[in-house]
């Protein structure tokens, strides 16, 4: 069963409308790795007291098979824009996707 969404996962990642080809440097150090990636610009609300503000947010979602040690502070390149991970990145419940929270640096 596992077999079925990790072919499903690497269509979509593979799909020229969905994913991008990126470099992962990790620790954001040398010449970095060829990777897939599928970018996520949601917005997100943030609440100042009584105000609310909506901030851009940029999440990357990279196989875990291609970047298994991603984490915080790696650089993910992708065409003249550079990424830098914060956080933690969460795992899906297969272990076949990390989902990475990014700021452009």
């Amino acid at each position: 069963m596992i077999d079925a969404f990790a072919s499903a996962i690497d269509a979509l990642f593979a799909d020229p409308n969905i994913g991008e080809d990126a470099l992962w440097k990790a620790g954001g150090v040398g010449v970095g790795v060829a990777v897939r990636i599928i970018r996520k610009s949601p917005d997100r609300m943030a609440e100042f007291g009584e105000s609310r503000a909506i901030l851009p947010t940029v999440g990357i979602d990279i196989r875990r098979s291609q970047a298994a040690t991603i984490n915080e502070g790696d650089l993910i390149v992708i065409g003249a824009e550079t990424y830098r991970i914060i956080g933690e990145p969460m795992g899906d419940a297969l272990g076949l996707v990390s989902a990475c929270e990014a700021v452009k640096v």
